[in-house]
């Protein structure tokens, strides 16, 4: 299972922004962004702009570069996690990681 940008993203800059304490309203603030826009950008539920990403990575003490390395990292991460899952199928010639089909 591959993992989408916009979830790569998302989960690096809630990450980070955890990791130095600070919460979601202060960020926003800094980066003059809305609240929800950057929960949701957090969820991966948006696709934000360049120059969103900018003003997030501005607002973090951070340049887009080591916004992406932390990305690489995270989608590393989730792509261990995946290659681990067990893959099961009964009756199939296309088995899909983590996903079992029960017998009929």
């Amino acid at each position: 299972m591959s993992m989408l940008l916009r979830h790569a993203i998302g989960a690096a800059l809630r990450r980070i922004r955890l990791d130095d304490g600070r919460t979601l309203r202060e960020v926003s603030h800094a980066a003059n962004i809305s609240m929800p826009y950057l929960s949701e950008i957090e969820r991966g539920r948006k696709e934000p702009s360049s120059e969103i990403l900018a003003g997030i990575c501005a607002a973090l003490g951070m340049t887009l570069v080591d916004l992406l390395q932390e990305v690489t990292t995270e989608a590393r991460v989730v792509d261990l996690t995946a290659q681990a899952a067990p893959v099961t199928a009964i009756g199939s010639a296309h088995a899909v990681p983590g996903v079992t089909l029960a017998a009929a």
